[in-house]
């Protein structure tokens, strides 16, 4: 063998080394920065586990410095996730308004028109059973996470308590939408006057 294949072979190993060395530098870093959990990415929803089946709220929070608040208030979202999936009333109402009018010799018109929208959603739930289970802070947005979870136990064990809701948010909802199409009503005399 000459003394230039042993030379072309040397460097051969030695760029396969050196590749497998960076591929096993790049696979390291890849797992010790890890990212946030599946389960943020995944969201809220009901879940099938090997032994059980839940429903599952994640919560977040960002730019609350003070810890222990933005933990509570990632929990506490995580929470309401779980109860919008029980029950969630949403009352719309949209008003749309449009004009044109032509004047003489129908060349010159004016055209106006005034679109508004009011929503205003609620969902009231007494849920017991509800607890965090995993809780992740995300260090480059300071974001904090936490997932709760209800298992389909639990909720069935609420389910007679929720019946009894239903007609509370129908009525405290009825009894705000009027209110809510009055301060909508004055917002049109303001701009009426204008």
């Amino acid at each position: 063998m000459a003394k230039e294949d042993l030379v072309i072979r040397s460097q051969a190993t030695g760029a396969r080394l050196a590749g497998m060395g960076l591929g096993a530098v790049l696979l390291m870093g890849l797992v010790a920065c890890g990212g946030p959990p599946k389960w943020v990415e995944k969201g809220s929803g009901v879940m099938n586990e090997k032994d059980s089946k839940a429903f599952y709220g994640v919560g977040s929070v960002v730019g609350v410095r003070n810890e222990p608040l933005a933990w509570d208030t990632a929990e506490n979202r995580g929470r309401a996730e779980i109860a919008k999936t029980f029950e969630a009333y949403t009352g719309y109402l949209m008003r749309d308004y449009a004009a044109s009018t032509a004047a003489g010799d129908f060349t010159r018109n004016t055209e106006e028109q005034n679109v508004e929208r009011a929503i205003k959603t609620v969902t009231t739930a007494t849920l017991s059973g509800v607890r965090p289970i995993d809780r992740y802070k995300d260090e480059k947005t300071n974001t904090y996470y936490v997932l709760t979870k209800l298992s389909l136990e639990d909720m069935k064990n609420n389910l007679e308590q929720a019946k009894e809701l239903n007609a509370q948010v129908r009525d405290f909802v009825r009894k705000n939408a009027d209110k809510l199409f009055d301060r909508l009503e004055k917002e049109e005399e303001k701009r009426a006057v204008r």
